[in-house]
Formats: C-alpha cells, sequence, structure tokens
C-alpha cells in the first residue's frame, strides 16, 4: 500500500504542475492557435503529420500486440516454432510501399506551403518592409514611406506584408508564432517571405536561431491595427521632427543630455537610417524596454546606466560618455515622452 500510494503522490504531483505551467505563457504566442495565413499553413502541416503519425503507431502497435497474443509461449508448446516468413515479397513489398505513401501525403502539402509562402509575385502592389536583425533588437524599415522604427513593427489587419531579411552581423531567424513561420536572417543574403493577420493585436515575435548570450531576449512585436488607424500611424510618423523641443522642462534637458552624450550617433529620431542602435521615433510608445523590460523610468535609467546587467553582449556597452543618475533620469524623461501617435499597442485591436 505504501508503495502504491507513494506512485500516485507522484503522478498527482506531475500531474498538477503539468497543469499549471499547461497555463504559463503569453497571448499569441503560439503556432497552435494561428491567428495568420502562414501560422494557419503551418498548422494544417502539424495536422497532417500528427494524424500520419497516430496512423503509424497504432497500426504497429496492432500488429504488437497480435503477435504477442498469438504466439505467446503456450503451455505443451514450449519448443514449437512459428513459421518463418523471411524472404516473403508480399510482406517486403508492403512495409516498403506503405511509407512511401505516407511519406507522399506529409511530402506533397508540405512541398506545396513552402512554395506558396515563399511566393512574393505581389509585393509591387503591396507594403513592403526590410527587416534587419541585429544583435539582439529588430530594424525595420517602411520602403517608400519614408518611415525608420525598431522593435515594433506595426501592419494592417488583413493584408499581405512582404518582408525582405538581412542581419547587419550574425544568423537570427524571425518568427511570429501567431502569424507566420520562421524565416533565416543571413548577412550573406537577403530572404524573403510574407505575413498576414486575420485579427488586431500584438502578436510576440521572437529570434529563433541562437546568436549570442542574449538571445533569448531578442524579442519584438507586430502590432496589427485596421487600415485607418495604420494610415493614421504612418501619417504621424511621417509629421515627427526630430528638432522639436519637449514641452517638459525635464525633458527638454534631457534631450540636450541626449545630444550632448553622442547618442544620436547610435541612435536616430525620424526617418534618418539608424546606424548601430535601435531607431527611437516611436519609443515613449513601446509596451517594453530593449525588448523585455516593463517601461518604467526606473529601468530605463537603469538600462542606460548599465545596459550590460539587462542585455549581456549588447552592442550599446561602453559606447557612449558615462552620465549620472540624475542625467539618466533626464534623457529618460525626454526618452519616454517620444510619442508621435495615438496609434499604440495599447490601443490595438481594442
Amino acid at each position: 500500500m505504501k508503495g502504491w500510494m507513494g506512485r500516485f503522490r507522484a503522478f498527482f504531483l506531475l500531474g498538477s504542475l503539468a497543469l499549471v505551467l499547461s497555463a504559463c505563457g503569453k497571448d499569441n504566442l503560439t503556432a497552435l492557435v494561428p491567428k495568420g495565413y502562414g501560422a494557419e499553413s503551418s498548422m494544417d502541416l502539424i495536422i497532417i503529420s500528427t494524424v500520419v503519425m497516430l496512423f503509424v503507431f497504432a497500426v504497429v502497435m496492432l500488429i504488437y500486440v497480435a503477435v504477442l497474443l498469438r504466439y505467446r509461449k503456450k503451455k505443451g508448446q514450449e519448443d514449437f516454432i512459428p513459421k518463418q516468413v523471411e524472404g516473403n515479397k508480399t510482406l517486403e513489398t508492403i512495409w516498403t510501399v506503405i511509407p512511401i505513401i505516407l511519406l507522399i501525403i506529409i511530402a506533397v502539402p508540405t512541398v506545396t506551403a513552402t512554395f506558396d509562402l515563399a511566393d512574393n509575385s505581389g509585393s509591387k502592389d503591396g507594403l513592403n518592409i526590410q527587416v534587419t536583425g541585429n544583435q539582439y533588437w529588430w530594424h525595420f524599415n517602411y520602403e517608400g514611406q519614408e518611415i525608420q522604427t525598431s522593435q515594433d513593427l506595426y501592419v494592417p489587419v488583413g493584408e499581405k506584408i512582404y518582408l525582405s531579411m538581412k542581419s547587419s552581423d550574425v544568423h537570427h531567424s524571425f518568427w511570429v508564432p501567431s502569424i507566420s513561420g520562421k524565416m533565416d536572417v543571413l548577412p550573406e543574403n537577403e530572404n524573403k517571405m510574407h505575413i498576414e493577420a486575420y485579427e488586431e493585436g500584438v502578436y510576440w515575435g521572437k529570434c529563433a536561431e541562437l546568436c549570442g548570450p542574449s538571445h533569448s531576449l531578442m524579442d519584438f512585436k507586430v502590432i496589427v491595427v485596421s487600415q485607418e488607424e495604420f494610415d493614421q500611424w504612418v501619417q504621424d510618423m511621417k509629421d515627427v521632427n526630430p528638432d522639436d523641443q519637449p514641452q517638459d522642462a525635464v525633458a527638454q534637458e534631457g534631450k540636450a543630455l541626449f545630444e550632448q552624450n553622442n547618442c544620436m550617433s547610435c541612435h536616430a529620431i525620424g526617418s534618418s537610417p539608424t546606424q548601430i542602435g535601435p531607431n527611437l521615433t516611436n519609443f515613449g510608445d513601446r509596451s517594453k524596454i530593449a525588448g523585455t523590460e516593463d517601461p518604467t523610468k526606473k529601468n530605463l535609467v537603469q538600462w542606460i546606466l548599465d545596459p550590460e546587467s539587462i542585455k549581456p553582449g549588447n552592442k550599446m556597452t561602453g559606447n557612449y560618455p558615462e552620465v549620472s543618475r540624475e542625467e539618466a533620469g533626464k534623457i529618460a524623461e525626454y526618452l519616454l515622452q517620444l510619442k508621435p501617435s495615438e496609434v499604440t499597442p495599447e490601443s490595438a485591436g481594442n
């Protein structure tokens, strides 16, 4: 009884732990709840592959059980040897042909979906965005729109968005699980894909290729809004003037410190191309700092003072003059007021 109770308790604890952990995670960060064209295609392939594997498993188990029952050792037949079937051409043909058929069932839709998701024939008339992977952040350049932004990718719902991807350093992989599959982002060549979201909302993206010590922190978001909201966001971003002064006096001091400490040599505000660091045009609208931290002044000050403690191996560390906590607070105040549009991650889908 004691042994049975021990096994029951262990099973109960493991089951409870699995149940609790199954609820952990973030909305719109799973390929199992597709909300985009590419993710839906991937889910269809997952279902086909799963059905085939379950079929193979069921057949193997049925044969296994049948053999156990039919050819088990029986009393009085300890020396009985069943009929041997080696060299049976019929059986060898069957277990050669069946795997080929199953492979075709999986391969045909897989190859079809691969070519479909790689089809960029409509890019001339669609929205084209250049995606650049960097250690450890993402940059987005809206072709023909004169808009540069980083970390948050704004797109309209129900429209195919054509992405041209390249890395500025090492290998990365662009992945928004709820919308589409993965695409390698390489320094050697440009890869292309298209994404299409069915619902408005905020979709989490990840780098799916080990790219350094902060690979797991290389998060970004796809902000899917209505066409009207997207048009408004585009206009708001185009209207940004990096020379405009904040109304708040502390933020004005922060802007001056931002410029004095050569922050503009790595970052840009407005449509100017970004060289090393993320574009900060709509920094105040982001729902995360450095891709992972909550957008509070405290966290931003800590990021400015010691970025290495938040993202080890980042390119910001040691590339600007040392500032005091008070100066960092003023710079943070300025950055958090960079809110050019009312279209934000918080408003998406509401």
